[in-house]
């Protein structure tokens, strides 16, 4: 019997979600990834990572007078879940953070050993999501990869 068609072959085509899951940093996984980039087509829309954050609702809201700068809780006034699952993703990453020597976990566990409230936990998960937003942006715009080498002591 005559082959009609020959075999065609195998494409390897991976979601794009996937790929910045890949290269992007602890706390942000597939499910993150993929809703970042549904809802945030477009990046270079943000003139920085902080307007990225502020847009999510995990920049301090500030009460500021006469020149003395005081900052409050998250603004909670973007996206409600993409900040939830950035503060979900930034909980498990400090869950986690044990046996783990990159700059972002040593900063985490060294931010929760300061503070001294009575909510350190989710304070530091709100303060490490705004961290992940920051850079989730700095790798959308410039590309490039997370680096999670263990940073020396």
């Amino acid at each position: 019997m005559p082959v009609i068609d020959p075999p065609m072959p195998a494409l390897r085509y991976e979601p794009p979600f996937l790929t910045i899951s890949k290269r992007l940093l602890p706390g942000v996984g597939p499910i993150t990834a993929s809703a970042l980039l549904a809802t945030v087509q477009d990046f270079a829309a943000f003139s920085s990572g902080r307007e990225f954050a502020a847009f999510l609702g995990l920049t301090p809201r500030e009460h500021s007078t006469g020149g003395k700068p005081r900052l409050g809780r998250i603004t909670k006034m973007g996206d409600r879940y993409l900040r939830k699952l950035l503060v979900v993703g930034a909980c498990s990453a400090l869950g986690a953070r044990k046996g783990h020597n990159d700059a972002l976990r040593r900063w985490a566990s060294g931010m929760l050993e300061r503070k001294t409230v009575k909510h350190k936990f989710k304070l530091t998960a709100a303060a490490l999501a705004n961290k992940l937003a920051r850079i989730v942006y700095a790798l959308a715009t410039k590309g490039g990869h997370y680096d999670d080498r263990p940073v020396a002591a």
